[in-house]
């Protein structure tokens, strides 16, 4: 058995006073996806950001303070990609990927297009291109496991005030329409509706008014498979009892085991 878990961390050096990391170890997971550490290399010396028993890769944007990803595995992979040959894919360290044997996993940090109408844009020109990565992905014939915070909900399910929300970045048609896309012809899976059909279950909460405690919330962050691993999926949750982020840890269990 597998464990691959998601978080969006905003920010790791945050997430780790908060106690992510004292969590983390309790967990045992096989596989640990990390978005947004808005930290460079060098300012992550401290023993707690590389786990023990794991080998631990970042990826860091130019920019100091934004974006980021990372990725902590048992196994050690075959291969890690942190480069795709396009911005800001690169140069905002939003992609890492390590293949192990019949399987590539992936963390991925989509852009957020809810600031302005150039952010608007510069997510769209990122689905096109990222769009066709996946696909490229898909004739590969491998397993993937793709950690995302993709910063869109798909269905009405995925977000408490769908209907006020039509119109904003992360529900818009054309988002979701993307996402329809990637499921229903690229022949991607979202791993976590294949066990857990339930309302009110999500990963993100605005820091506005009570909207953590009331629930209010948005799914954002997904691990999306191809269908060779349909039947691999065990059990999907959401870590909520602590809080180390505007987002929540996302667990997934795999009936396979991560070998190189």
């Amino acid at each position: 058995m597998a464990k691959i878990i998601t978080c969006n961390t905003n920010g790791i050096r945050s997430a780790a006073s908060k106690g992510f990391f004292d969590w983390l170890a309790g967990e045992q997971a096989d596989v640990v996806c990390i978005q947004e550490t808005k930290a460079q290399i060098g300012q992550l010396s401290d023993p707690v950001f590389t786990p023990q028993g794991y080998h631990c890769f970042y990826n860091d944007a130019v920019k100091k303070g934004y974006s980021g990803t990372a990725m902590y595995c048992r196994q050690e992979p075959q291969r890690v990609i942190t480069r795709l040959g396009w911005d800001p894919a690169d140069s905002e360290g939003r992609y890492i990927q390590a293949d192990f044997k019949g399987l590539s996993i992936v963390s991925l940090y989509m852009p957020s297009g809810s600031s302005s109408d150039a952010a608007l844009e510069k997510k769209f020109r990122f689905m096109d291109e990222f769009l066709a990565h996946l696909k490229k992905l898909r004739r590969s014939r491998r397993g993937v496991i793709l950690c995302a915070d993709w910063n869109i909900c798909h269905k009405e399910i995925d977000l408490k005030n769908w209907r006020a929300n039509r119109k904003n970045s992360g529900f818009l048609p054309e988002e979701r329409a993307w996402l329809d896309h990637l499921y229903d012809e690229v022949g991607y899976v979202d791993s976590f509706r294949l066990v857990n059909d339930q309302a009110d279950q999500y990963t993100w909460w605005s820091n506005r008014g009570q909207a953590r405690a009331n629930n209010v919330g948005w799914r954002l962050d997904y691990q999306v498979i191809t269908p060779n691993l349909v039947e691999k999926v065990k059990s999907a949750s959401i870590y909520t009892e602590q809080r180390f982020s505007d987002h929540a840890p996302q667990i997934m269990e795999y009936d396979f085991e991560i070998t190189a």
